[in-house]
């Protein structure tokens, strides 16, 4: 009963963003993996259908209507200088791990996305630390949603965390262990939450896609209907 609580209230926390104007908005989900060494993240970027051709015109250089892995990567550079990310007040330079887009057919009418993969090192530390993210990217249409995994090193533990309104600011406080036998005692954030979390997080940004396919599909019949009359 109670993860089901956590769960519902971290749903209602993601989805009043992800929701609002799911047509007009460009999602931006990142979830977030911390290391001893690096600080690893993944960005979905699902484009809203109304907003699909402004974003597409960006990728798209060449204008063939696809998107060739040389405009991928040159988007995903693009993506990365609106990005900033700090540990202990120390800058962190994110580069591209990899990035995949689906078809632009796809995108068009909701049903697809761009992934990126991105790493940075984090420099040296132990005791306690903090991790702080900005995302700005095309930030006058943009819908954001961030969270952080659960680590899975044992020195690491995350114990609190904190965003802006709007999700585009997120700061992460974790305990991180010199010894690697585990972090220190103290406050702890829930695993069960930060877990529930992130899969919440990835679940907004599925029903971000579905719905704004539901919502469209009833034009395009309509424009079929006029079309074959």
């Amino acid at each position: 009963m109670k993860a089901r609580l956590v769960a519902g209230t971290i749903l209602l926390f993601f989805g009043r963003t992800a929701f609002a104007h799911r047509l007009d908005e460009y999602l931006q989900a990142t979830t977030l993996s911390v290391e001893k060494d690096r600080v690893r993240a993944q960005i979905r970027l699902v484009p809203g259908v109304s907003v699909f051709p402004a974003v597409l015109a960006a990728i798209d250089s060449d204008g063939d209507g696809a998107l060739s892995e040389a405009e991928q990567r040159a988007y995903a550079e693009r993506v990365l200088r609106d990005l900033s990310l700090a540990v202990d007040g120390q800058r962190v330079p994110l580069r591209v791990v990899s990035s995949q887009a689906s078809t632009t057919e796809a995108m068009r009418y909701g049903l697809g996305e761009i992934r990126l993969e991105l790493a940075g090192e984090v420099p040296r530390g132990a005791g306690p630390r903090r991790l702080v993210f900005e995302n700005h990217h095309r930030s006058g249409i943009a819908a954001y949603l961030v969270n952080a995994l659960v680590p899975t090193d044992p020195a690491i533990r995350i114990t609190a965390q904190d965003r802006n309104y709007d999700q585009s600011f997120y700061r992460v406080d974790y305990v991180q262990s010199a010894d690697g036998r585990g972090a220190s005692s103290g406050p702890s954030w829930s695993g069960a939450g930060a877990w529930l979390g992130a899969a919440a997080l990835l679940l907004s940004a599925r029903l971000y896609t579905r719905m704004a396919s539901s919502s469209r599909r009833p034009a395009r019949a309509a424009n079929d209907a006029v079309g074959g009359g």
